[in-house]
């Protein structure tokens, strides 16, 4: 379930989910099993390096790559938050409906709110992945 074929399609994605230059982006969850297209669309149009788990930059955007089994959600998304900027994004990458590792969107659903987030929208990222916008509630509580 990995790269896509349409680079322009990686572009195009990484440019709807709000992704600018200049920002840091720290990625969660990174197997041989992620869309390493993708990934390069992010470090191509951020123009740096995507960030690793043990980073301890101040992240603009989190990317957290998360398939069914791959532990507590709960957790996944609190992690991908540690580093964030205040009013950062995290982008919850889940492997699309009848893919190996699909995630309920009622499961995304019920994890944001105990993570401290809100889930805000959904977007075809890739070929293979679908993502979820998640903020901190605009009361800044967490």
């Amino acid at each position: 379930m990995g790269a896509t074929t349409d680079p322009a399609a990686d572009t195009a994605a990484v440019a709807k989910l709000g992704f600018k230059p200049g920002q840091l982006v720290q990625e969660f969850g990174w197997d041989e099993g992620v869309d390493e297209d993708f990934r390069a669309a992010v470090e191509q149009l951020v123009g740096s390096e995507l960030l690793d788990e043990d980073a301890d930059d101040v992240a603009d955007v989190a990317l957290c790559w998360y398939r069914d089994g791959d532990g507590d959600l709960v957790d996944a998304l609190v992690d991908a938050g540690t580093n964030l900027a205040e009013g950062g994004v995290i982008w919850l990458l889940t492997p699309k409906k009848g893919r190996p590792g699909y995630v309920d969107a009622g499961d995304i659903d019920e994890s944001a709110p105990t993570a401290g987030l809100h889930a805000t929208s959904s977007v075809s990222a890739s070929g293979n992945w679908a993502g979820t916008r998640m903020t901190t509630p605009k009361n800044g509580r967490r």
